[in-house]
């Protein structure tokens, strides 16, 4: 009940974080930084721009894992190139959530990088 629970605070803390980062105006930095994490996280992509403007997001997404070892340098990763255009900043980010324990976690990192920066965390 508790793990649940905290799921739940989780998944709703990163949707406030999410609405709090999509203002009408220009994206600050910091918050254009927790889009590309929040991107590259749930494609799988090694490179990721955002022209907040036109509503475009491009990545080069990893095509396949295997190829990967953290014990050499990686001059070679099969990637696809992707431009991806959104109607609503916020919707499209939160589709992008994922639900599984890996990805909690990492949200969970996210919103106390967050969070100590810009508000205290809410209470339950």
């Amino acid at each position: 009940m508790e793990n649940s629970n905290l799921k739940g605070r989780i998944l709703m803390e990163m949707e406030d974080l999410i609405a709090q980062s999509c203002p009408q105006q220009k994206v600050a930095s910091d918050y254009e930084t927790l889009h590309v994490a929040i991107l590259k996280k749930h494609y799988n992509a090694a490179d990721v721009s955002i022209d907040y403007h036109r509503r475009r997001v491009e990545m080069e997404l990893v095509m396949d894992d295997k190829d990967y070892d953290p014990k050499k340098v990686n001059l070679y990763m099969p990637t696809l190139h992707v431009n991806l255009w959104f109607r609503n900043l916020r919707d499209f980010l939160k589709s992008c959530i994922d639900y599984d324990n890996k990805s909690l976690a990492f949200y969970a990192s996210l919103l106390n990088s967050y969070t100590n920066k810009n508000r205290p965390l809410m209470t339950a």
